[in-house]
C-alpha cells in the first residue's frame, strides 16, 4: 500500500549520511526523484538549519513546501525563507541544574540557542566541535555570562564509555527534568521535556494535512526513537543497536551500503 506515504522522514547521521558526512549518489539520486514524483523528503536532525543547508540544496529541497526538521523535534523550518512553522525552547535558567551537575562530576557541557553553541568554558573542555564536524558557530562563553534568552538543548560530548557511565549514575532529578538521548555514541543531548523528531513531525503533518498513516521514516540512534514508532513505516538502519531494530517495522542496509535508496527502490518499485 505504497501510496499511502506521502512523507519520507530521514535522520542525517549514520542514516542517510555516510560514514564520510556525505549523502551518497545513489540515495540522492533516488530521493530526488521521488520528491519530482510529489513525496515529501524530510531531514530530521538535531542540527540547526544553517548546518544542514548543503544537504538541502544537494537533494533541491526548495519548493514552497519542503521543510526541516531540527533541534531533534525543537524546531520545524520551512527552507525556501527559513520561516519558523514551529519551535519550542528552553530558558537560560532550565540549565543550571545540569550545568551545576556537569561542574560536580567534571564534565564537559555545550548550550544551544537556535543559531550558534555556546562552548562553557567554566566547565572541562568540551570536543563537541570536533565530534559534529559541521558548518555551525561556536561561542566561548562562561554559563553565567550566557544571554537570558531562548535555548534549544544542551550537549555533553565525551567517549561512548564516558557517556554510558555518566548515564547510568545520573540521579533522577536530571533525568526527571530532561529529555535525555544519545544523537551519536559521543554525544548525549538534554532536551525539553516533550521534545522529540515525532513531535516535530506531528506539527509538520498537521500543516500538510497528513498524518502518522502517511509517514516513513528512516533512523538509527535512540534520538530517533519516537519517530520511528510512530510512522506507517519505521525503517532501521542495519549499523543500528539492536534495541534500536527491535522498534522498527523493517530493517535496511547500513549507512555505507546506501541503505536509504536500497529501501526506498524496494518499496515504490
Amino acid at each position: 500500500m505504497s501510496y499511502l506515504i506521502k512523507l519520507i522522514a530521514l535522520d542525517l547521521d549514520n542514516t542517510l549520511l555516510n560514514s564520510n558526512k556525505e549523502i551518497s549518489e545513489q540515495n540522492a539520486t533516488t530521493l530526488k526523484k521521488l520528491h519530482n514524483d510529489g513525496f515529501k523528503v524530510v531531514l530530521c536532525t538535531g542540527r540547526p538549519i544553517n548546518a544542514v543547508w548543503n544537504y538541502v540544496e544537494q537533494l533541491n529541497l526548495l519548493q514552497p513546501d519542503d521543510y526541516t526538521v531540527t533541534f531533534n523535534g525543537g524546531m520545524v523550518i520551512r527552507n525556501i525563507d527559513k520561516k519558523v512553522l514551529f519551535q519550542d525552547s528552553l530558558s537560560l535558567n532550565d540549565f543550571k541544574l545540569l550545568h551545576d551537575f556537569a561542574n560536580q562530576n567534571s564534565l564537559p557541557l555545550d548550550i544551544l540557542d537556535f543559531k550558534q553553541v555556546y562552548s562553557l568554558v567554566d566547565l572541562v573542555q568540551s570536543d563537541y566541535k570536533e565530534v559534529l564536524n559541521a558548518n555551525l558557530k561556536f561561542v566561548s562563553a562562561s554559563f553565567n555570562d550566557l544571554p537570558d534568552q531562548k535555548y534549544s538543548k544542551a550537549i555533553m560530548s565525551a567517549s561512548s564509555k564516558k557517556l554510558d557511565d555518566v548515564r547510568r549514575d545520573m540521579p533522577d532529578i536530571i533525568k526527571n527534568n530532561y529529555h535525555i538521548v544519545r544523537s551519536q555514541p559521543q554525544i548525549m543531548e538534554f532536551l525539553k521535556p516533550g521534545v522529540n523528531k515525532a513531535n516535530g513531525l506531528e506539527r509538520l503533518l498537521e500543516k500538510l494535512n497528513f498524518n502518522f498513516s502517511n509517514l516513513m521514516t528512516f533512523g538509527d540512534a535512540e534520538n530517533d526513537i519516537e519517530m520511528l514508532k510512530v510512522a506507517k513505516i519505521g525503517v532501521v538502519m542495519d549499523n543500528a543497536k539492536t534495541d534500536i531494530k527491535k522498534i522498527g517495522d523493517d530493517i535496511t542496509l547500513d549507512h555505507d551500503q546506501d541503505g536509504v535508496a536500497y529501501y526506498l527502490k524496494k518499496y515504490f518499485k
